[in-house]
C-alpha cells in the first residue's frame, strides 16, 4: 500500500499515473481496514493507538477537503455528498475594523487538552500591541478593484519572490476567474457564474494576498493577531486577557448558524452572514467559509514536541505560511480556533482567502 498511498515519498506528478486499484477494490480495502481498526479499538487500546486512530480520522478529513478542491482545480462537477444542502445566504458586506487592545496573549495548546497536533505545542505568552483588523474577509468585489487597477501588472506591489511567481505563471487575475463582455466571472466547479460581490475572495495565494494589501494600504495579520481577534477577550479594564474562548462565539458547540462548514452551502456565503458566530470583538466568520492567510511563516512554538507521526509538521517548518480558520468544506470535528494549517505561498488551488489589518 505504501507504494501507492505514501504521500511523503510519492511525488505529486507521479500520482496521476500510479496503477491504482478499481473503485470497488478501493472500497473493499477501506472496509477491511475500518473493521480491523474498530476491532482493535474495542479491545482495551493503548494511549498510543488511540492517538493514531484520532489522528488518522482527522487527517482523512484534511484529505477529503483536498479531494474537493481537486475537483475545483479540474472544473469537474461539484461532489455529491450525503449532507443536507442549504443555499448560500445573501447577507451583503460587513464594513469596518475591530479594535483589539494590546496585552499578553496565550498562543498554543494547553497540556490538558484532549487532542492537539504537534505544531500547536505548547501554550506560551505573546506580547501584542493594539491593532485594528477587518471585521470581515476581503470580498470578490474588493479584489476585483485591485485586479482592474492593474494590481497584477504593478511590480511595486509584489515582493521579489511573489513577482517571480507571477511572471513565471503569467498570473493576471485569480486562477478561476475569466473576463466576459459582462465583466468578471468565476468557475465554481464546472459552473461559470458572475462574481458574487459580497462573497469572500477564494483561491488566491499568499503572494496575491500580500500584493492586494500593499495596494490597499493594509497588511496581513500575524498568526497571533488573527487568533487574538478570533478567540481573545477583554479584561475588566479593557486590556487583552490572557484567557481565551474555545470558539469565536464562546464555548458553545459548532452549529450551522455560527459557521459555514461541512459542505452545507457547497460554496462560500456572503461575508456578513452568520452573525451568531462573531468573536468578542465583532469579527465575523473566523471559523469556516474561507481559510485565511496570515503573515506568519510556519515554525515550531517554544517547547515543540514532535508527535509519533514525525512527518506531519517538522519537515515543513520555515517553508510554509500559516493559514487559520477553516473553510466551507472543513469538517467541524477537525477545526478549532487554534488549528494551524500551512501551505507554500504559491498555492492557490486551496480554499483560501484573507482579511487585512490597518497599517
Amino acid at each position: 500500500e505504501d507504494a501507492l498511498y505514501d504521500s511523503i515519498t510519492i511525488d505529486h506528478d507521479d500520482r496521476w499515473v500510479l496503477p491504482l486499484p478499481t473503485r470497488a477494490e478501493t472500497l473493499e480495502f477501506l472496509r477491511e481496514v475500518q473493521q480491523r481498526t474498530i476491532a482493535v479499538l474495542q479491545d482495551s487500546p493503548s494511549d498510543d493507538l488511540v492517538y493514531h486512530a484520532l489522528y488518522s480520522t482527522l487527517h482523512e478529513d484534511m484529505h477529503t477537503e483536498a479531494h474537493t478542491y481537486t475537483r475545483q482545480t479540474h472544473h469537474w462537477a461539484r461532489p455529491r455528498l450525503g449532507v443536507p444542502f442549504e443555499a448560500p445566504q445573501k447577507a451583503g458586506a460587513i464594513e469596518g475594523d475591530a479594535q483589539i487592545p494590546g496585552g499578553t496573549y496565550t498562543l498554543g495548546a494547553e497540556r490538558d487538552e484532549p487532542f492537539v497536533f504537534d505544531n500547536e505545542k505548547w501554550a506560551h505568552p505573546v506580547e501584542l500591541q493594539p491593532f485594528r483588523i477587518a471585521r470581515g474577509a476581503v470580498t470578490q468585489q474588493q479584489f476585483a478593484a485591485f485586479v482592474d487597477d492593474g494590481g497584477y501588472q504593478d511590480q511595486r506591489l509584489w515582493d521579489e519572490e511573489g513577482w517571480q511567481w507571477r511572471s513565471r505563471v503569467d498570473a493576471e487575475h485569480p486562477v478561476h476567474w475569466q473576463r466576459s463582455s459582462q465583466g468578471w466571472q468565476r468557475y465554481h466547479f464546472d459552473e461559470l457564474r458572475d462574481l458574487e460581490p459580497h462573497r469572500p475572495i477564494i483561491h488566491v495565494n499568499w503572494f496575491e494576498a500580500q500584493a492586494y494589501c500593499r495596494w490597499a494600504g493594509r497588511r496581513l495579520p500575524t498568526e497571533a493577531e488573527w487568533e487574538a481577534a478570533a478567540i481573545g477577550q477583554a479584561t475588566v479594564d479593557g486590556r487583552l486577557d490572557s484567557t481565551r474562548r474555545l470558539f469565536p462565539w464562546g464555548d458553545e458547540p459548532m452549529a450551522p448558524e455560527r459557521a459555514n462548514l461541512d459542505w452545507r452551502a457547497m460554496d462560500t456565503v456572503d461575508v456578513a452572514a452568520l452573525p451568531a458566530g462573531d468573536s468578542a470583538w465583532g469579527c465575523r466568520q473566523m471559523i469556516g467559509n474561507v481559510w485565511e492567510w496570515t503573515s506568519t511563516t510556519f515554525a515550531p512554538f517554544p517547547g515543540f514536541v514532535i508527535d509519533p507521526y514525525k512527518d506531519y509538521s517538522e519537515p515543513w517548518f520555515h517553508t510554509r505560511k500559516v493559514m487559520r480558520g477553516g473553510c466551507w468544506t472543513t469538517r467541524n470535528r477537525l477545526i478549532r480556533s487554534q488549528y494551524r494549517n500551512f501551505q507554500t505561498p504559491d498555492r492557490r488551488d486551496i480554499l483560501t482567502g484573507f482579511r487585512t489589518c490597518a497599517v
